[in-house]
């Protein structure tokens, strides 16, 4: 019932009391930990309402269970810096009562910033993605204008989400940086930087059309490529023979190559997978044996996008977007589903973690609907 201490303690109840006697700023600067506890167990009456610091100043007030159909969002949203327990609403009260642990746990406000500094070599390895982590965070904590936060409440979220729209940001952009914040609060919460976490919800994505060169657009930029630099040049055949990403073969060893195959072990899933090699490949990575510690080392990612944006402007595709480096992964999956392999055997080819990725280059398999038109064609000629 309410004005209840839920304790039979009296050094707790001692704490409790010597608490309600400091002035409240200091009261309102601590964070004690309360813990909702069902009523039922043996309870020591209070002299006097105790009054609870700031609902912001304690982790454990996002903590209540909802039972018996009680609404405890109810109990939390009420509860602020002038809160007695004796106001506390009944329905909540009822069934719980507030328990002093006698363990103070400060929650401190911080930034998407310093969370990130806090927590990012943590939660990501080094390497282009973490790069990318890093830009959507800082675009993020710039929208929030650096706000500091004890609580990311979902019309921050919400907010964020509109300003990117506004920004001009497809749905696939957005959920990739609501992806990084919501590893980056999961981990905030995990540790205690913050009460709750909003609900992320995935945008809807629409499958755009995939881009990938015909063999006169390949013959065509390759020859501007080797033009400006032959290790480019081999590297854009060894792209489009092997699918692999341009960090893949950029991050390869000679000890990655062996018996006319290549494994590759810093991949984007974490799971390495070894494919075997073209002719044209293998000729590819031949020339620079011995010369670095890997086929592509005297590469850079930096380097070769820019020679590859020389290039292409060259041969008239440079207002054509979607021609990146990337593309020639494109263009190695669609070869091999018009080749006739299996759409299983390209998801191992490629890497990819699931087949609902592999599945993009399912419709390039139009062979596999062929012998559906013999059928059509027999049933047809013997109704006749």
């Amino acid at each position: 019932m309410p004005g209840h201490f839920s304790s039979t303690d009296k050094a707790d109840l001692a704490k409790a009391k010597e608490f309600e006697r400091q002035p409240k700023e200091n009261r309102e600067s601590r964070a004690l930990g309360w813990n909702p506890v069902r009523a039922g167990h043996s309870t020591a009456k209070r002299e006097a309402p105790l009054q609870i610091p700031h609902r912001e100043n304690y982790l454990e007030l996002s903590n209540f269970s909802l039972a018996g159909g009680i609404d405890v969002s109810r109990c939390v949203a009420g509860i602020s810096a002038n809160t007695t327990f004796d106001s506390i609403s009944t329905d909540c009260t009822a069934k719980y009562s507030l328990t002093w642990n006698g363990s103070p746990r400060p929650v401190s406000k911080n930034s998407l910033a310093e969370l990130y500094a806090r927590f990012g070599d943590v939660i990501w390895d080094d390497g282009r993605h973490k790069t990318n982590v890093a830009a959507f965070i800082g675009e993020l904590n710039e929208l929030l204008l650096g706000r500091r936060f004890s609580v990311f409440s979902q019309d921050m979220l919400d907010d964020l989400i509109g300003a990117l729209r506004e920004r001009g940001n497809s749905n696939a952009t957005i959920n990739r940086k609501m992806a990084a914040l919501s590893k980056l609060l999961r981990k905030a919460h995990k540790m205690g930087k913050i009460h709750s976490l909003p609900e992320f919800r995935r945008q809807k994505e629409r499958a755009g059309r995939i881009r990938f060169l015909e063999q006169q657009e390949e013959a065509r930029l390759f020859a501007a490529i080797k033009a400006r630099s032959g290790d480019a040049y081999r590297l854009s055949v060894f792209l489009v023979d092997t699918g692999c990403r341009l960090g893949e073969a950029l991050g390869l060893i000679w000890n990655d190559i062996d018996l006319g195959r290549v494994t590759f072990w810093v991949t984007k899933s974490g799971r390495y997978r070894t494919v075997p090699l073209t002719r044209r490949a293998k000729n590819a990575i031949e020339r620079q044996r011995g010369i670095a510690k890997g086929p592509f080392a005297t590469l850079t990612q930096v380097r070769y996008r820019a020679i590859w944006n020389e290039a292409k402007a060259s041969v008239g595709l440079g207002a054509d977007k979607d021609v990146v480096p990337h593309i020639l992964r494109h263009t190695c999956a669609s070869r091999l589903v018009r080749g006739g392999i299996d759409i299983r055997r390209v998801q191992m080819w490629l890497g990819h973690q699931t087949l609902q990725m592999t599945m993009r280059y399912a419709h390039l398999a139009t062979h596999d609907l062929d012998s559906c038109v013999k059928v059509l064609e027999h049933e047809r000629c013997t109704d006749c």
